[in-house]
């Protein structure tokens, strides 16, 4: 370690590689709209048209209004793995830059990284996944135990973020 550089424990690592993980997925999803976002409708179109006759009972217009809102799912994945993977980065950032890399410390780092990535990647699952099943609430049913946890630990991330910077910065004696 030269003068520069600050010692990160490897959970915090962790934490900030999942945030960038998440970052990627989010510009993996932008770059797949741009190059094959025909492609991916008919992909969509196609799982719900397999299942026309036994999801939808032949109404093409329920399985349209699917795949239209599955759209919708992959565009709100591409959206929250850029927003909450930036927000975590940003918030392991500030955690090394202000407060000692203690045990709340490693852990909001962990968890907040690792919630980017699963909550953006239930978006994107239960968007792919919506017209086989024939609803979107039927993927989001099947799959709320990756969004659940996900949310969760964006949330108890954002937190412990909050509370280490306060506890170092605003509530130390002699501050």
């Amino acid at each position: 370690m030269n003068d520069h550089t600050r010692a990160v424990p490897k959970t915090v690592a962790a934490g900030a590689c999942l945030s960038l993980l998440a970052i990627i997925l989010g510009f993996a999803i932008g770059g797949a709209f741009g190059a094959a976002e025909d492609a991916i409708k008919k992909r969509l179109d196609s799982s719900g048209g397999a299942v026309l006759e036994t999801v939808y009972k032949g109404d093409a217009a329920a399985k349209d209004a699917v795949v239209k809102k599955s759209w919708q799912y992959l565009i709100r994945a591409h959206l929250h793995a850029g927003a909450a993977g930036t927000a975590s980065l940003a918030s392991i950032a500030t955690m090394i830059l202000l407060v000692p890399l203690g045990p709340a410390a490693q852990a909001s780092a962990l968890a907040f990284g690792a919630g980017a990535l699963l909550y953006s990647g239930f978006w994107m699952i239960a968007g792919f996944t919506a017209p086989g099943l024939g609803s979107t609430g039927a993927a989001k049913e099947a799959f709320s135990f990756i969004a659940i946890p996900g949310a969760g630990l964006c949330l108890l991330g954002a937190l412990g973020t909050l509370f280490c910077v306060a506890r170092a910065r605003l509530f130390r004696s002699g501050a």
